[in-house]
């Protein structure tokens, strides 16, 4: 396990580093998809920077809203509290006023976001395995179970390593939607994302260490099970309303 690398003299944790690598990476799938789409490709930068902001903001609400915990600044300041759905709905509506902003193309913007979310997500995970931070699983005795002995949360029992498991289900649906990005109607693909990170996050968290809040899902499950009923409701509205899903060939 490695908590933090020294890079230049300068210790940087590698939660840090990993989420400023998914943000790298969303920033380069943003670039070309723009333009692709005839768009300015240095707009991915300005995006990139309004999702962040807004997704960290979101983030420490959402985890001082959940947690109960007191608001200070030094608090704002750390790596903890960085929780996915508060990141997500904060980054949301930062990107939601910047496409006002810009004129940009909502249902093109929010398939970019399909793409470019799981990626990040994926790369992001690869930290919390690296460094053992505690979003690893319940025991057991499969042969790829492991300890993190060493990790910023340690454990010396054989744990499911969910890290891994949400790397390569994320990083598989980024390909997947990546080569569908021009098969279908714009907006197809971010209700194929919400339906397919939903699945995925409901099912990890069948191994994962979180306790059961509601008719025994955790409360992760139900809003994974949130983000699917609104992906298929998203695509069941784009059906009626267009006559389908694949792209037009006019």
């Amino acid at each position: 396990m490695l908590a933090d690398i020294e890079i230049l003299g300068v210790s940087i944790q590698m939660f840090g580093l990993f989420f400023g690598l998914n943000f790298l990476a969303w920033g380069a799938v943003a670039s070309r998809r723009l333009g692709e789409l005839g768009r300015p490709s240095d707009w991915a930068y300005e995006l990139v920077f309004v999702a962040l902001g807004g997704g960290l903001v979101g983030a420490k609400l959402y985890w001082i809203i959940d947690t109960g915990a007191e608001v200070s600044l030094s608090g704002l300041l750390t790596g903890s509290g960085l929780t996915w759905y508060g990141g997500l709905a904060g980054g949301a509506l930062a990107v939601a006023a910047w496409v006002r902003w810009r004129g940009m193309d909502l249902p093109h913007l929010v398939d970019i976001a399909a793409i470019g979310l799981p990626l990040g997500y994926a790369i992001g995970r690869i930290g919390c395995q690296i460094s053992g931070d505690g979003d690893y699983g319940v025991p057991s005795g499969l042969p790829w179970a492991m300890p993190y002995p060493d990790g910023v949360v340690p454990t010396d029992n054989a744990v499911h390593p969910t890290p891994i498991y949400e790397t390569l289900s994320m990083g598989l649906l980024a390909y997947v939607l990546w080569r569908l990005r021009d098969r279908f109607r714009p907006g197809t693909l971010f209700g194929l994302y919400l339906i397919g990170a939903g699945l995925e996050r409901l099912l990890v968290e069948f191994v994962r260490r979180n306790q059961a809040e509601l008719a025994g899902l955790t409360q992760a499950q139900v809003l994974a099970i949130v983000s699917m009923v609104g992906g298929a409701a998203l695509l069941a509205v784009m059906v009626r309303r267009r006559g389908g899903l694949a792209a037009s060939t006019a």
